[in-house]
């Protein structure tokens, strides 16, 4: 039996409204992390906040799972926790630290283009005129909330920014062509991930930022809510999502982070929406629906190991019924 778990994609009708709603939680919640970054977190930490949102969270998703990988899967697991956590949350917290708020996120607006670049380069997936300009109108959306928004752009946030939607979009597609190990859900996924990502950022936070800061109950709250809420359950979310969703539906789900950011900014921290931000904000979430309501869904594939046709198994000296987590 092949051990990769073929991908299913959502089919039209209520079933896949469902799965659209739930995976959109995922940027939805993504979309409150500069807020309490700017807000509840100490200062000038990026990667220990990049750290303290990733490790405790994967270690707590191994101990309720109980499975680890095998073969290729350690591997994999590496390349996908290096790019949807490894690399994503130092980046993401050097833009949150360096930018405004609502700021900070929309500069990721072209994720869905990211996406829709690499699905054609790894996935064998030709990008459709429509998609195309579905992805350009989202983008346009987000950059007019950027170019009105109040303060200079700074150029390390927006670079920052840009890569880690680089990052996290070659994730989304590859954790898409590889699906998961036969038998293993999204929740062992995603502990596997963030447990990778939160050890590649542990010796860099450590050399580059030195000891931990102290903390108050206020820095404290901000950390265990992006590690729970905004770190294990959004990425168990998004992951299973990816699942069945095809790829462009799944990334363009993305635009929902910055709008939520712009609307926290401007309901919790006082920040200004001219007109134009709001038209902006209507064009890039209407591009959003516009992608899910247009997809329409191919056979589910699967995408086997190179050179076996299947990729091992997960580890079964350390597993529980706890892997055939909610899928």
């Amino acid at each position: 039996m092949a051990a990769t778990r073929s991908t299913r994609s959502a089919r039209p009708g209520g079933n896949a409204a469902a799965v659209i709603a739930v995976t959109a939680l995922a940027p939805v919640s993504w979309g409150t992390t500069y807020a309490v970054t700017t807000e509840f977190l100490p200062p000038d930490r990026p990667l220990f906040t990049a750290l303290m949102r990733a490790l405790p969270a994967g270690l707590l998703l191994l101990a309720l799972t109980r499975v680890l990988p095998r073969g290729i899967w350690w591997a994999k697991a590496a390349v996908l926790g290096a790019l949807n956590i490894g690399a994503f949350f130092p980046l993401l917290f050097v833009a949150a630290y360096r930018l405004p708020g609502g700021m900070a996120a929309v500069v990721g607006s072209a994720g869905p283009l990211f996406v829709v670049g690499l699905s054609a380069l790894l996935l064998g997936q030709r990008p459709e005129p429509r998609t195309l300009l579905t992805g350009l109108v989202a983008a346009f959306g987000v950059s007019l909330v950027v170019l009105k928004g109040a303060g200079a752009l700074d150029p390390v946030g927006a670079l920052a920014a840009l890569a880690s939607t680089a990052a996290m979009a070659a994730g989304t597609v590859l954790t898409k062509r590889w699906g998961r190990p036969e038998g293993v859900g999204p929740l062992a996924l995603t502990g596997w991930q963030l447990t990778a990502g939160g050890l590649l950022i542990a010796p860099v936070a450590f050399l580059a930022e030195g000891a931990p800061p102290a903390l108050d109950g206020r820095a404290a709250g901000g950390y265990l809510y992006l590690a729970l809420a905004n770190t294990a359950v959004a990425y168990w979310l998004w992951f299973r999502g990816i699942g069945r969703l095809t790829t462009t539906q799944a990334g363009f789900l993305g635009p929902l982070s910055p709008l939520t950011a712009a609307v926290v900014g401007w309901a919790a921290l006082g920040q200004a929406l001219t007109p134009v931000q709001v038209a902006g904000m209507v064009l890039a979430f209407g591009a959003t629906l516009a992608a899910q309501l247009g997809g329409r869904p191919k056979p589910a594939q699967t995408y086997p190991a190179p050179g076996t046709g299947a990729a091992p198994r997960a580890s079964r000296r350390w597993r529980s019924v706890a892997v055939r987590d909610a899928e």
